[in-house]
């Protein structure tokens, strides 16, 4: 079951469902918005065209990105992929997960977002992956209103809660290092 603003104002009142800092606005009719924080991590351009990432390797990862904190404003280049966080710290209770898709503004300036699951017992802000599609450069200012979090009810409680390495995540958190069998 898709939650309501009114199951979601209940939710958040009755601290099942926690989201800091809350601002009553963000609610949406059966979602709640959350905004940018101050934070990018862009990919490494030093690394130049002939670099091969290697997901797998603790070294290739560790420099993949460069992050810039304390934005006034971010610009995303035209075809350019970046990582970005909500200001917004969100609590999962364990039967309730969560769809983050783009809100459609951005999405017709030409900025994309894979869909992101939030799974039920997560804690943390969360890591948008943002492309921009446009042939131009978009400015963007944190703060603005960006994500759009739909929350479902899972039918039973989950027996095991998430515990992944983004739980906890502050600010933008960089890919783990994918582990080979």
């Amino acid at each position: 079951m898709i939650l309501s603003d009114y199951d979601l104002e209940n939710m958040i009142r009755s601290r099942r469902l926690e989201i800091k800092p809350f601002k009553k606005d963000i609610i949406r009719e059966n979602g709640v918005d959350f905004r940018l924080y101050d934070e990018v991590a862009r990919h490494n351009q030093k690394l130049g065209n002939d670099f091969v990432l290697d997901p797998s390797s603790v070294e290739h990862v560790k420099k993949e990105y460069i992050v810039e904190k304390n934005n006034k404003k971010i610009v995303i280049r035209a075809h350019e992929q970046v990582l970005m966080s909500t200001i917004e710290y969100l609590k999962m209770p364990d039967n309730l997960m969560g769809f983050v898709e783009l809100r459609s503004t951005w999405a017709r300036h030409g900025l994309m977002m894979p869909p992101t699951i939030i799974d039920a017992g997560f804690a943390g802000n969360i890591t948008l992956e943002v492309f921009n599609a446009s042939s131009n450069a978009i400015m963007l200012t944190p703060g603005l209103r960006f994500a759009h979090i739909i929350f479902a009810t899972t039918l039973n409680r989950v027996s095991n809660p998430y515990s992944g390495a983004y739980l906890g995540q502050l600010g933008v958190k960089l890919p783990k290092v994918i582990k080979l069998k």
